[in-house]
């Protein structure tokens, strides 16, 4: 849920700077399918029913369906922006990796939301000395925030990159818009 919050962000930011909402569709976001049955894949793999049951496997699937978003999201590295998502997400796969395919979530962030470790399946463990322990799951949103959550300083620069991928599109839009003349045929 951490991402809604880059998604609003950019949206207002993208407001802000004179941009064009409606400009997002201009995006030319390439492999966006991967991406959908990535994030799909996860939807079940944590759902309840899943998590239950899904043992050694777990930490393999989500492995796998991050690194089909994460092949989609380097693909289109040339959008202003996915750069910092790229980088975001790579921090936060190097933290997984190490940990045997788990984001190490520190108990201090998970008692800061009144949370305790997970007893079914996550993506999230609780784990003693975690590599890469920087990267991992060390912070805690306020909770006061709607959708509040830990999340790591990969998922923080990927939100950046998110916000900045919105406004940049939405301001790139109204620039686009301009130029269209009053026929409404494109310049060229």
């Amino acid at each position: 849920m951490f991402i809604l919050y880059a998604i609003l962000i950019g949206l207002i930011v993208g407001s802000v700077l004179g941009g064009r909402a409606s400009a997002l569709g201009s995006i030319r976001f390439r492999w966006a399918p991967l991406i959908l049955i990535g994030f799909l894949a996860q939807v079940v793999l944590f759902s309840e029913a899943v998590a239950e049951r899904v043992g050694d496997a777990g930490p393999v699937l989500y492995v796998v369906s991050t690194l089909m978003v994460g092949a989609a999201v380097v693909r289109n590295i040339r959008i202003p922006g996915m750069a910092l998502i790229v980088l975001g997400a790579a921090s936060n796969m190097a933290a997984i990796l190490a940990n045997d395919g788990f984001m190490p979530a520190a108990p201090e962030a998970l008692a800061a939301l009144g949370k305790s470790a997970p007893t079914i399946y996550s993506n999230s463990a609780v784990v003693a000395q975690p590599a890469l322990a920087p990267l991992t799951d060390i912070f805690a949103l306020p909770t006061w925030l709607p959708f509040h959550n830990i999340f790591s300083l990969g998922d923080a620069i990927l939100a950046v990159g998110v916000a900045m991928v919105i406004a940049i599109a939405m301001r790139r839009g109204a620039r686009a818009a301009a130029t269209i003349p009053q026929g409404g045929a494109w310049e060229h």
